[in-house]
């Protein structure tokens, strides 16, 4: 199996496709989120790990863009503790540390850290994995990495500082894409706790249309995880609406609910039915 993620061996979406889909499966690093999905498309992947929202800095909007450009469907989630390890080569101590390589979400993940170490200079880069790589191949006496253990593994270097993130509850949840002929193939292999469904849906831009559209969801007493709404192209102040709720694509009130909405809604797409333990 190939699965696309962003990022370079070591990232944290690598870990998370290989939690979902086993060891053995095959990664397909891309430099950006674009090329993940692009990598699916041509068919030089299977399938592909999204980071979709963090329980700190929100939600990857440009995933949630891309994949209503697409047509993957969501076959499955997980999430994973973001643990943020300062990482250098073997023989630089940290009082030497001045400029630490990282992605930009990871560097704001760690203000504290900077904070402390008002000597050390952020330096963002691509990926936090590719930023080990990068101090490695440099081997400057001066320059660390912010990143996973696994990249400190995968890179040689050495972990100097565990757990610098700001907040212990630094959690990302990935979305497990595959081309809808493949959704049946591509089977997560984390115990199921319950199903979850995503859909996109518009209303007209009238008063109490959102409230009518959700009102849908109230009636059959299905419970909303999420909602998120992003700006319709070519149509300003206006928006669509992502909506993750708990059950399963043909449980009968949720088939009941979507009819309802579907009466309601100017479009409404499925993005997905898939498994989950959250």
């Amino acid at each position: 199996m190939k699965v696309a993620y962003q990022g370079e061996a070591g990232a944290f979406s690598e870990t998370a496709a290989r939690r979902l889909l086993g060891p053995e499966m095959t990664g397909v690093p891309c430099h950006s989120f674009d090329e993940m999905f692009a990598a699916v498309g041509a068919g030089e992947a299977d399938c592909c790990i999204a980071p979709i929202e963090n329980s700190l800095a929100g939600s990857i909007h440009r995933n949630y863009d891309l994949l209503l450009d697409s047509d993957l469907t969501i076959s499955g989630e997980t999430s994973m503790r973001i643990v943020h390890n300062l990482i250098a080569p073997p023989d630089v101590a940290l009082d030497h540390v001045r400029r630490v390589y990282s992605h930009p979400v990871a560097i704001a993940q760690c203000t504290r850290f900077f904070a402390k170490n008002p000597h050390i200079e952020a330096m963002p880069v691509h990926d936090t994995a590719g930023g080990v790589r990068l101090i490695m191949e440099r081997g400057r006496k001066d320059e660390a990495g912010i990143a996973s253990a696994a990249a400190a593994e995968i890179y040689g270097g050495r972990v100097l500082l565990e757990n610098i993130e700001d907040n212990a509850q630094n959690f990302t949840r990935f979305f497990l894409l595959t081309p809808p002929e493949r959704a049946q193939d591509v089977v997560p292999r984390e115990t199921t706790r319950r199903w979850k469904t995503s859909i996109i849906f518009r209303v007209a831009n009238k008063p109490g249309a959102l409230f009518r559209a959700l009102g849908a969801f109230a009636i059959f007493e299905i419970d909303l995880s999420k909602i998120e709404s992003r700006p319709i192209e070519g149509r300003p102040w206006e928006y669509a609406f992502y909506l993750d709720f708990i059950g399963k694509l043909d449980d009968a009130n949720v088939v009941r609910a979507l009819d309802n909405l579907r009466e309601l809604a100017e479009m409404l797409r499925v993005l997905g039915s898939y498994p989950t333990r959250w």
